[in-house]
């Protein structure tokens, strides 16, 4: 399949309708665009729901009240049959953040009364008119740091509200040239080969360098950070991120896709792995950890320049035994 007009436009409009309603729409609005059988992943505090209603409830009417004046501030826009099942299902995936004022408290994360972002990534699988699937993974930590809060301590690379593609040209509302998107579908399909079990055999950056352009962007999560260059980004992410963990899973992504230059995936979780050399901090675990993961990419020529980063750390701190949110007791400045 190679026309996306039907699937972009309703996802357009549930976004149009969605940013419109008011706290006692939103979850008519969901209703409206999702399917009976509709299911909707997230990170933590929120996990995995099957209810339209149940989201409202949950998500969108507290994070609404909270964070007014709420403005989408949408960076990549892309469709694509998923790789994943043999282009069976249609996925639509939007990056960006949501802005808005801060005013009232959130998960414990108190109020500024300033401008925050939540960064998000998201993707929707349209079937017969509806949203039948959707993960949303959004950066909370992120979203704390911008508050006062240091939820992690010392990261390896640079936190800051992240931009778009260098470009600026990822909102594909119209459909992009077919043959680009296989392009950039054979690129990451190239590095996750390489990635796999961390067995290439290769020193780290001779490895990145079959398939990343030497000038790089990795834009990572809040607690780890964003990194430039194969090098640093050798030496403050992949570095100690292989370092740290021990008996990585295989790859169980849900959707892969990719239109014109860009593309991206997620799964439910990604893979696991053990953190037997400590991490962010935190001393050695023989726990088995899952990691919920969305990527975005970038392609230019016939290698990857730029990744966004979407990792639940708080499902991870979770899965150790620590409750971030729970023992929030006020910001540090």
């Amino acid at each position: 399949m190679t026309d996306f007009q039907a699937e972009k436009r309703l996802v357009l409009e549930y976004y149009d309708a969605l940013d419109r309603a008011d706290g006692t729409e939103l979850a008519d609005v969901l209703q409206r665009y999702t399917s009976e059988s509709y299911t909707w992943r997230a990170f933590h505090p929120f996990h995995m729901q099957t209810d339209a209603t149940e989201v409202a409830r949950l998500f969108w009417q507290p994070f609404r009240q909270s964070v007014t004046s709420l403005q989408r501030r949408m960076d990549v826009f892309i469709a694509g049959s998923n790789h994943m099942d043999d282009g069976n299902s249609v996925w639509v995936s939007s990056m960006g953040h949501l802005m808005g004022l801060f005013d009232i408290e959130w998960l414990g994360i108190q109020p500024t009364g300033k401008m925050v972002m939540l960064r998000y990534a998201e993707f929707h699988k349209v079937e017969d008119g509806k949203i039948a699937d959707t993960a949303f993974y959004f950066d909370i930590p992120h979203l704390m740091m911008q508050a006062g809060y240091d939820p992690f301590g010392s990261q390896t690379a640079a936190h800051m509200v992240q931009p778009g593609p260098a470009p600026h040209d990822a909102l594909l509302i119209q459909d992009a040239d077919p043959s680009e998107g296989q392009r950039t579908m054979d690129a990451m399909n190239a590095m996750i080969g390489d990635l796999g079990t961390w067995q290439s055999g290769l020193p780290i950056e001779e490895e990145l360098a079959r398939t990343w352009h030497d000038d790089m962007i990795w834009w990572g999560p809040a607690g780890i950070g964003a990194t430039y260059t194969i090098e640093r980004y050798a030496k403050q992410h992949a570095g100690p991120f292989r370092a740290a963990f021990s008996e990585r899973s295989g790859t169980g992504h849900i959707a892969r896709i990719a239109e014109g230059n860009y593309c991206g995936f997620f799964g439910w979780p990604n893979f696991t792995a053990k953190p037997t050399g400590g991490f962010m901090g935190l001393p050695p675990s023989d726990t088995k950890c899952e990691f919920r993961v969305i990527d975005m990419y970038r392609r230019e020529g016939d290698k990857l320049k730029e990744n966004w980063i979407f990792i639940d750390l708080l499902h991870f701190y979770n899965q150790l035994g620590i409750d971030i949110l729970a023992n929030l007791k006020g910001p540090s400045t």
